[in-house]
């Protein structure tokens, strides 16, 4: 049991970390802090002051930067590094001691799982900048945030359920990218013709 809470941990914070960075470290640092559920000793990094201000503030900026048409494709662009590196780091820290080899599958566990969500989001993204409206943008935003922040949550206080919808995201992302990358496939067609 304790491998798959693991497992649900890492692939849910992973998950997180991908959609919103920001906002996973800054829940993972405020329930290590509060004691708000028992992690492991690990997690302590997390609740370090700076750690938790630094994650705060950034997450505001994201929180901004968002909710703006094509600034918020920008800020995706260059968080195309980010997002995974930070997945691949919460990863890392979820596992906790072990061997070099297993810590380095979990990066490279964590760091595609986010590197997934976060293709997967600013894909969708890019795809609703298109709409004239504003309100699509921010909806999309809000659920967003809502999503890390309950990913985040679950993993923390049920990781086994967590396994279990990171499962299920991980595979609505897969669907996701081929869904664009069959479009853009088509559409590159469409102009050479």
């Amino acid at each position: 049991m304790d491998l798959i809470a693991t497992l649900g941990r890492t692939l849910g914070f992973s998950f997180a970390a991908g959609v919103n960075v920001y906002a996973t470290v800054a829940m993972l640092g405020l329930a290590q802090r509060f004691a708000w559920v028992s992690l492991p000793d690990q997690f302590e990094a997390f609740a370090s002051t700076p750690v938790i201000a630094v994650a705060l503030v950034m997450y505001a900026v994201e929180f901004v930067a968002d909710k703006v048409p094509l600034v918020d494709s920008a800020w995706d662009a260059l968080h195309t590094v980010i997002r995974p590196l930070g997945g691949a780091l919460i990863a890392v820290t979820a596992i906790g001691e072990a061997s070099p080899p297993v810590l380095v599958l979990a990066a490279l566990l964590g760091g595609s799982v986010a590197a997934g969500s976060h293709l997967a989001k600013a894909g969708t993204r890019a795809a609703v900048n298109v709409s004239p409206e504003p309100f699509s943008n921010w909806f999309l935003s809000l659920a967003e945030d809502g999503l890390a922040f309950g990913l985040v949550y679950l993993a923390l206080a049920y990781p086994v359920l967590a396994l279990g919808v990171a499962l299920l995201l991980i595979g609505a992302a897969v669907a996701v990218g081929i869904v664009f990358a069959r479009a853009l496939r088509r559409r590159t067609a469409a102009r050479q013709a």
